[in-house]
């Protein structure tokens, strides 16, 4: 290592180390990979007063669906709008080019609901968080 380098430890990443970390990897990627051509897929359910209760939130990438988040209010959970926000987005996955979907949730949250969604594991990380199972899951679109 050359001495006119240092490396330094932040609390939050700036906007400096996201273009520096983020644009440089994604500049490598599509170097690699060539254009992922991502796009957001956003749906949110909203009550009578334009609150929002719940949503999905995933990208599409190189012909693949990726769930980051998806919830529905406790209170609202059992009437079927979690499917219909999972059905939504997966439709429109498709209609951006997506052949495939994935996603991680905890054994706590809802890898129930998405294997009766047709979703099965092909990872799971053990004990985490402690006590708990990580499990990563995937379905042909």
């Amino acid at each position: 290592m050359t001495k006119d380098y240092q490396i330094v430890q932040l609390e939050k990443p700036d906007d400096a180390a996201w273009e520096a970390v983020g644009g440089g990897l994604h500049n490598y990627n599509i170097q690699q990979a060539g254009d992922a051509q991502g796009r957001q897929v956003c749906f949110v359910l909203r009550d009578a007063e334009g609150n929002t209760v719940g949503g999905l939130i995933g990208e599409t990438h190189w012909g693949w669906f990726y769930i980051n988040l998806l919830i529905v209010k406790e209170e609202l959970r059992g009437y079927g709008y979690g499917r219909k926000l999972l059905m939504l987005a997966e439709e429109e996955a498709r209609k951006l080019g997506a052949k495939n979907a994935y996603l991680d949730t905890f054994s706590f949250q809802a890898p129930d609901f998405y294997r009766q969604h047709g979703y099965r594991v092909f990872g799971e990380l053990k004990d985490f968080p402690p006590g708990h199972q990580r499990y990563y899951l995937t379905k042909e679109l």
